[in-house]
């Protein structure tokens, strides 16, 4: 193993040695939020070294992260053009939820819940023959498709093809609603007395960063559901199963530390040396954590280093869309009214171009000289002309 793995090993050994129900992860994208989720799925449910039959993973841990999704794609129907289809690669997840408890009707809710209750999936039903554990032939039905319709007055769309913003919405309904019902069956303490065992030996659920493409308020809402469901999750004397959620959003970061009052929170920050640290924070109301703060200190210490790389300017532009939307402006480009020599346009380019997310690193140059420099003035335009920087320091 490398250093890093033993890192992240050591890191996941960290979380399943709390004993705590909960514990939230504070990460910037790019830290290794998914990896440590790997990390600890391998620490909870690690593979046997003799090649030895082994329980499934799943049994042990739910985990939903980018891999995930990854069970989802598009077939476009680029022959007839007619009808999408989102297909799902076989899996127990949703062969289990659909097919054995037969809760479409409560993912379709909690999508429209949180999107349009206008756009609806439907899940395509396929019946298979298969060889059961007595040996004998039945039918099973199983779930390869979903498609999309939607209404508007008298009108509806049908086959349609959805965001992917509304793809990620769908795929986290999906395990919501498979939680919704692991945690209720789990709430009954005598196993002999559900109505379905599958999950009896689940020890942990891990969530990484479930539908960031949501708005504010439908986000706060997905953070109230989801502690919700986690304070009711049956937990006693240390026995009951243990949360790990990581994001990088600081809204639903904050909503989870206020919901879940005895949550452990941290901040997973990464070394100069590439490995990580697990900083433990004092939740949600702890001025200590500020991701504005948290955010300028990054830029300041690139600054005084001289070590300014393209993925600052995601951190500047992020810095200025939470100030401009802390004091409401319209538009984050409205801040940059103040910088000197009026440089408005060439600044707002310089953002632009080296945070544009759908760019890869390979077409993107390093920045020059001199916009290493206006990252120094961006950052100080922000400083001196917003009060609310100042009243930050004030709270902080």
């Amino acid at each position: 193993m490398s250093e890093q793995d033993d890192n992240l090993a050591a890191k996941a050994k960290e979380l399943t040695a709390a004993d705590k129900k909960v514990q939230l992860i504070y990460a910037f994208n790019g830290i290794g939020k998914t990896r440590l989720s790997r990390a600890l799925k391998n620490e909870i449910a690690p593979k046997p070294e003799d090649h030895a039959a082994a329980e499934p993973s799943r049994n042990k841990i739910l985990y939903y992260n980018a891999f995930t999704e990854d069970l989802f794609s598009w077939d476009n129907d680029l022959e007839n053009d007619e009808e999408y289809r989102l297909e799902i690669k076989a899996n127990s997840f949703t062969d289990w939820i659909l097919g054995v408890r037969g809760q479409d009707q409560n993912i379709i809710a909690n999508f429209q819940r949180y999107t349009d209750d206008k756009l609806t999936p439907a899940f395509v039903p396929e019946v298979e023959q298969v060889t059961n554990r007595d040996g004998k032939r039945e039918n099973k039905t199983k779930y390869p498709a979903i498609t999309f319709s939607h209404d508007r007055g008298t009108e509806s769309s049908q086959g349609i093809k959805i965001s992917k913003g509304e793809e990620s919405n769908l795929i986290w309904s999906i395990f919501f609603t498979l939680l919704q019902e692991v945690v209720d069956l789990l709430s009954e303490a005598d196993p002999t007395k559900r109505d379905d065992n599958e999950y009896d030996n689940l020890t942990y659920v891990f969530i990484d960063d479930p539908v960031s493409s949501l708005d504010e308020n439908h986000l706060i809402e997905l953070a109230v559901d989801l502690a919700g469901l986690i304070a009711r999750s049956r937990f006693q004397n240390g026995q009951g199963v243990k949360f790990v959620i990581t994001t990088h959003n600081p809204l639903f970061y904050n909503v989870l530390c206020k919901e879940l009052s005895g949550a452990a929170c941290y901040l997973l920050k990464r070394n100069q040396d590439g490995l990580l640290d697990l900083v433990p924070k004092d939740g949600a109301a702890n001025k200590s954590f500020s991701y504005h703060h948290h955010l300028k200190g990054i830029l300041e210490n690139a600054i005084a280093e001289g070590s300014v790389e393209k993925f600052h300017f995601s951190l500047l532009r992020n810095l200025y869309e939470k100030t401009a939307n802390f004091l409401g402006y319209k538009h984050w480009t409205d801040l940059l009214k103040t910088a000197p020599d009026e440089r408005t346009d060439y600044l707002k380019k310089v953002i632009n171009h080296y945070s544009h997310r759908e760019l890869s690193a390979e077409e993107i140059a390093e920045p020059t000289e001199q916009q290493k420099e206006d990252v120094a003035i961006l950052l100080q335009n922000l400083i001196n002309n917003y009060g609310y920087w100042q009243q930050e320091a004030q709270d902080g």
